[in-house]
């Protein structure tokens, strides 16, 4: 499924029941990553910020930043949750109404450039098609010096006891389930695909260096069930 328009379509068809299936897919350990993340990025800061959370579903990254930026005692001045599915949005709408969310992609946001403290997507890069642009698009609105977070899950190696469990996992247990809860087991069958044709960590490394970033933090979660990437913005392109 390499269609932008109908990878958008397929999480407007499951997103009525996308909170409560990623929960239990998750085991609820997906939070966790989320803050961690956003802990370990805030702590750069003193000041009041703008941060924007791209493809951000149904809010949780955005719940996370507001959680952590609390703890923190810091001020986020404006968060912006930016994600091309009307569906997804209007759920996170409802979850968080003093948020401000805009419909567009990833590669075309309308934010100003040069405005950005901090850039935000989570488990939702592997899912642009245009990724190369996507990041050209975070690099312009970013401050330079402003830090982009990616959560993903990554490519990993095939071999080893731990990588046969999780790719079990996603390919028998995440589709029946996924696809119960959602009713719609493609959605749930085009994960692993999606996963299986993203990149490895060393390999998107490379593409954020080479568009303007400079790699802070790489770090796997959950025996690197999932991966973080802290890149900070080092020039304008």
């Amino acid at each position: 499924m390499q269609n932008q328009d109908k990878i958008i379509n397929m999480f407007n068809e499951i997103a009525p029941t996308y909170d409560k299936a990623n929960k239990i897919l998750s085991f609820g350990i997906d939070a966790s990553w989320r803050s961690s993340a956003c802990d370990l990025v805030l702590k750069n800061f003193k000041s009041t910020l703008n941060i924007a959370d791209v493809a951000c579903g149904t809010g949780d990254m955005i719940k996370a930043w507001k959680s952590s930026a609390k703890k923190a005692n810091l001020t986020i001045e404006k968060i912006t949750g930016i994600d091309p599915s009307k569906e997804m949005l209007k759920v996170a709408k409802e979850k968080l109404p003093e948020c401000e969310f805009i419909e567009a992609k990833a590669d075309e946001m309308s934010l100003n450039s040069n405005t950005q403290d901090i850039v935000s997507i989570s488990y939702g890069i592997r899912n642009v098609v245009a990724r190369t642009q996507a990041l050209r698009e975070f690099n312009r609105v970013l401050k330079v010096g402003g830090y982009l977070v990616v959560l993903e899950f990554t490519k990993r190696d095939k071999n080893g006891l731990i990588a046969k469990i999780r790719d079990f996992y996603l390919h028998n247990i995440l589709p029946a389930i996924g696809g119960f809860i959602s009713k719609n087991k493609e959605a749930y069958e085009y994960l692993p695909r999606s996963i299986e044709g993203f990149l490895d960590s060393n390999e998107f490394c490379r593409e954020l260096q080479d568009n303007g970033f400079e790699i802070v933090i790489v770090k796997g979660f959950s025996m690197d069930i999932s991966t973080m990437f802290i890149a900070k913005k080092v020039k304008n392109l």
